[in-house]
């Protein structure tokens, strides 16, 4: 079984059991309930009860008609099907905050005196930022997209707060990605000092969220500044949403084998996170005609015939970035 793909399953909605026993599956081949629980160890009972599920969202069935061993089913229409759920999910959830933030907003109006809820807007909401951040203690949490708040693209308090031990994790929409000078300046940067990142197509809203005790949220020069209620809450738990179903972006990973340069993963990462061609040579420093030159001298070395079997032979040799925290699902990775 490999570790990584029961994470892949579980990020799309199967439960842990679901993904193990659909691996399971796929490598003993055709083969009875029973005998899948002998040689898995599992109670046959769990094993029935499981391969019915499976069966039940079309990736298992009988291999030869009713009563015949049971076999692995191509996932990919399945695959469809739960990454639309997901991201439904995460739709529902974005509309769910709108509106608890509307909710809250016309409470703030009643009750101007509210503390736990603030306005901060002009060349004050910078400030209110770095301030809030440079206070961090034992964690840091952000989806982030321009505009920024900031006029720099350097981010020396984040550096600071990770040279003393701060955690740093980054869900990055893929406009901040589209900006090299940010990628140089920030990404690159802060990756190598120890954030976490991650990248989605977009993220929901601009957020800041420092330890367990305040939140920031908002764009341009006008933020929210958001202590520990509700919304507080809401907002936390969209940002472990959004990292749940992110994937793992890894342009500051220098660690390399010899198999693959550096350049080489943050041009496959790039790509993964869904930036085109244009943006990607932008991003890279270099011209078109050379990114594409790196891209033929991979798919030449791997002997994938299209990008699609290029991503295959990146993701089982471990190229494309998964998550390194215990505990946490990886990602599933993309076509390229």
């Amino acid at each position: 079984m490999v570790p990584e793909a029961t994470g892949h399953l579980r990020i799309l909605g199967l439960k842990a059991d679901e993904a193990e026993i659909y691996l399971d599956l796929l490598s003993s081949g055709p083969v009875p309930p029973d005998r899948l629980a002998a040689a898995t160890g599992r109670d046959p009972g769990e094993v029935r009860r499981v391969l019915s599920s499976l069966a039940g969202i079309g990736l298992a069935g009988p291999a030869d008609g009713p009563g015949s061993p049971m076999s692995a089913l191509r996932p990919e229409p399945v695959l469809e099907v739960l990454s639309r759920q997901r991201e439904a999910e995460l739709a529902a959830a974005r509309a769910a905050l709108t509106r608890l933030y509307e909710r809250y907003r016309r409470q703030s109006a009643r009750d101007l005196a509210d503390p736990m809820i603030e306005v901060v807007s002009g060349t004050t909401a910078a400030e209110r930022v770095q301030q809030l951040e440079r206070a961090a203690r034992t964690e840091v949490r952000g989806l982030d997209s321009p505009p920024y708040y900031a006029d720099a693209d350097a981010n020396e308090i984040e550096l600071e707060n990770l040279a003393r031990g701060v955690r740093y994790r980054a869900v990055y929409g893929r406009l901040a990605l589209e900006r090299p000078e940010y990628v140089a300046e920030n990404i690159l940067p802060c990756g190598k000092s120890g954030e976490e990142a991650r990248v989605l197509p977009e993220v929901p809203v601009k957020l800041l969220i420092v330890d367990d005790c305040a939140a920031l949220s908002g764009a341009d020069r006008t933020v929210l500044l958001i202590r520990a209620c509700g919304l507080f809450d809401a907002l936390a738990g969209l940002f472990d949403m959004c990292w749940q179903v992110a994937l793992p972006l890894g342009l500051a990973d220098d660690s390399s084998g010899p198999a693959i340069r550096p350049s080489e993963r943050r041009l496959l990462g790039l790509l993964a996170a869904g930036l085109t061609d244009d943006q990607v040579a932008r991003v890279l420093g270099v011209s078109r005609r050379t990114m594409f030159r790196y891209l033929e001298n991979l798919m030449a070395r791997t002997g994938a015939a299209n990008r699609f079997q290029l991503a295959l032979h990146a993701t089982r040799n471990d190229w494309l970035p998964v998550d390194p925290q215990p505990g946490v699902s990886p990602v599933r990775s993309v076509p390229l």
